[in-house]
């Protein structure tokens, strides 16, 4: 194997550690190459991070309208509210099958219910194209894609012989590197999500709500900084509310709520949309697969060869406990190809894998405080169901670069639920609030 390029696991000290303190509290402690990263920068500009949803051909027929949209430096759920109401309809009758970054220009489709060609075509929207392509007798719901294909350009890299850096990372890349869950899964500019969702979990609702409201970072303008630091140190909501700017519209209506309802945090969560507060418990559940992979990869176990206490998952989506008896079956078919090295995370249900070791995702969440009936309280709490995920150790894309000067181009594609940031970390290997 080339020097540099490494397999996962093979010990301490054998690849890279990541020296970046917001990364190693999201539990991405690790590079899976110990080749030098090339640097730069990522977004210079909307059209830096091209991002196509790869989806199944639509129908045609059915009450909702497929269409396809096409996006510049549009937040998600900001466009859509606005799409609706240039419609005249819910924003509810509109879903999708993926959520897109923002700072990008996305490809993706959309399902509106009983929404008709002509309405999409009279639409006009800066930066946005709508095109109709089918019909379905169900609205789009997450997950409900195949992938997305990624063309991206980071500025601004390390010139020193960066063509070979590239190319010895492109070839480790397709060895296999953490499938980490990308810092964006935490919050763009704020990486707190997951923290949110801890303190959701262990009912420790003022704490949820100090986090979500005052805890402040770097990139933030100035002023922000300071309204969310005086709040945090004088829990003065009538001061807060003068120095919250409008358009922090979730941490204004917190406020008002605690303004006529003093003292009730968990009251205050509430006004917060329910997919929200869905996401602040799901990024928990990422941050303890994130967390666990890097104490998987801290073994001493490559992480492309199953071990007992590891998963192996199927293309079927199916997977198998790996026992001391089944290692040597469970190696061959990872070898082969037909099946890949996994990990469960659990939620409200911890017995999903009978046999399963459990131990150290216990030990973690035993430390918090968290237990399966902590997810199902949740669950109760915030509307939605938590069960257990699978997700492959690693990720292994064929990726496509070259470079120009000291700019260079990545092309890659990945299924649903994985992040091209994660590829583009391993190229960098730099501060990561350059890659959100």
């Amino acid at each position: 194997m080339e020097p540099g390029i490494l397999p996962l696991g093979t010990g301490p000290g054998r690849w890279q550690e990541s020296p970046w303190p917001l990364e190693r509290e999201l539990g991405m402690r690790w590079y899976g190459t110990a080749v030098p990263g090339i640097g730069g920068h990522l977004r210079e500009t909307p059209e830096d991070f091209v991002v196509e949803e790869v989806s199944p051909v639509p129908g045609t027929d059915g009450d909702y309208l497929i269409a396809r949209l096409v996006k510049r430096n549009w937040e998600q759920q900001h466009l859509v509210r606005e799409l609706a109401r240039r419609l005249g309809i819910s924003h509810r009758r509109i879903a999708w099958a993926g959520t897109k970054d923002r700072r990008a220009v996305t490809t993706q489709l959309i399902s509106l219910y009983r929404v008709t060609e002509d309405q999409i075509r009279k639409v006009s929207l800066r930066d946005v194209t709508l095109e109709p392509v089918g019909r379905s007798r169900e609205g789009l719901a997450l997950g409900q894609l195949m992938g997305n294909r990624f063309g991206i350009t980071i500025r601004g890299c390390d010139p020193g012989d960066l063509r070979e850096r590239v190319e010895r990372i492109s070839a480790a890349v397709a060895t296999g590197i953490p499938n980490y869950y990308g810092i964006q899964r935490f919050g763009v500019i704020r990486p707190i999500t997951h923290a949110v969702g801890e303190a959701i979990l262990r009912e420790e609702w003022e704490e949820a709500v100090m986090i979500y409201v005052s805890r402040s970072f770097p990139q933030e303008p100035e002023g922000i900084r300071a309204a969310r630091q005086a709040f945090s140190e004088g829990r003065d909501v009538r001061q807060a509310l003068r120095e919250f700017p409008v358009h922090l519209t979730y941490e204004r209506a917190m406020l008002h709520y605690l303004q006529e309802n003093p003292g009730d945090y968990r009251g205050a969560l509430r006004v917060l949309p329910p997919r929200l507060l869905s996401l602040f418990v799901s990024a928990f559940q990422s941050w303890l697969f994130n967390e666990i992979l890097s104490r998987r990869v801290e073994s001493g176990e490559p992480a492309s060869e199953p071990v007992p206490g590891d998963l192996i998952l199927f293309p079927d989506g199916k997977a198998d406990v790996v026992t001391p008896a089944s290692r040597t079956a469970a190696r061959l078919q990872v070898s082969r190809g037909r099946a890949q090295t996994a990990l469960f995370i659990p939620g409200n249900d911890f017995r999903a894998y009978p046999g399963y070791d459990m131990t150290l995702r216990g030990d973690l969440m035993g430390q918090r405080g968290i237990s399966a009936e902590s997810f199902r309280k949740a669950s109760a709490f915030v509307g939605a169901a938590y069960a257990g995920t699978v997700r492959r150790m690693l990720l292994s894309p064929a990726v496509t670069a070259r470079n120009e000067g000291d700019t260079v181009y990545l092309a890659f594609t990945l299924s649903a639920g994985e992040y091209a940031t994660t590829v583009c970390r391993e190229f960098m290997k730099a501060d990561p609030l350059q890659m959100i």
